[in-house]
């Protein structure tokens, strides 16, 4: 495992004790060995008009406006509790060519072809048509406007679900239609999907980082609980049986301890880009 960037690493420290039943914030550590590569790969110069997909906490959005300035950046996202975090973050650093809008990507009024530049870090795979999201995303971009998404690779490739649901066990389940962070894992069906939807010049690169739980062993255990599929899979389950698939996820989360990266899972993402068609 490679080693973390320094602001990768002071960020994994600083709130990894945090759950994120208290803190949005825990998804920027959990994903920023892979939002380095997405924040390499944006391209956004002074003067561009950039919108940011599914933006959580405004960690994208905020790197985005400062790339862009004089230009300005749209964040959307359908969580009002990520977007109020997002805009306390922005007001702190003082960002005044950003601004937020509460709403799903699929069906949401965008200006038709404003933006030089659409963003995304793994924000664009829970949509129910995603031929529709990307056709709506593609209208709202000027012709050969660029889009730059990271997504996760297919579910055998990522190593954080795997063992969650191996801790699991019986009480597994798929995910539901819409729900699948790995629906757009398959880069053939994905490239297929985005040249339907107006995009070419679609290009996909192999991200292999780890998703980051933290130093707290408590704290990354309570994340994991905390995911949907967890959760879910733990209500359908006993009490004693319940208590047994916790302790068989903690095992699980000190067995990928170490030091410099404190509770970390491998995992595949792709970098995609691809142009708006003219």
């Amino acid at each position: 495992m490679r080693r973390l960037s320094s602001p990768c690493a002071a960020l994994v420290r600083s709130i990894a004790s945090v759950p994120p039943s208290v803190s949005p914030d825990f998804y920027d550590a959990e994903l920023c060995a892979h939002h380095e590569h997405l924040r390499a790969a944006y391209g956004i110069g002074p003067g561009d008009e950039v919108l940011d997909i599914g933006c959580g906490t405004g960690l994208t959005t905020r790197d985005a406006a400062r790339a862009a300035a004089p230009g300005g950046v749209l964040g959307v996202d359908v969580s009002e509790r990520m977007l109020q975090r997002a805009r306390q973050l922005t007001t702190a650093e003082r960002l005044a060519n950003v601004r937020y809008e509460r709403g799903d990507a699929q069906v949401h009024r965008f200006d038709r072809a404003r933006f030089d530049v659409a963003i995304s870090r793994f924000g664009t795979m829970f949509f129910a048509d995603p031929v529709a999201a990307f056709a709506n995303i593609a209208a709202a971009l000027r012709a050969e406007a660029r889009l730059v998404l990271l997504v996760w690779q297919r579910l055998e490739h990522n190593e954080w679900m795997r063992l969650i649901d191996a801790a699991l066990g019986d009480a597994a389940q798929p995910a539901p239609p819409g729900a699948d962070p790995f629906s757009l894992g398959d880069a053939e069906v994905t490239a297929r999907i985005l040249k339907t939807a107006g995009f070419d010049d679609v290009h996909f690169e192999e991200v292999h980082e780890p998703v980051l739980y933290g130093h707290d062993l408590d704290a990354a255990l309570a994340v994991v609980t905390g995911f949907q599929n967890t959760s879910a899979a733990l209500a359908r389950v006993s009490d004693g049986e319940a208590a047994r698939t916790v302790e068989r996820l903690r095992e699980m989360l000190a067995a990928h301890y170490d030091r410099e990266h404190g509770v970390a899972l491998d995992s595949r993402s792709w970098l995609i880009t691809a142009r708006r068609r003219r």
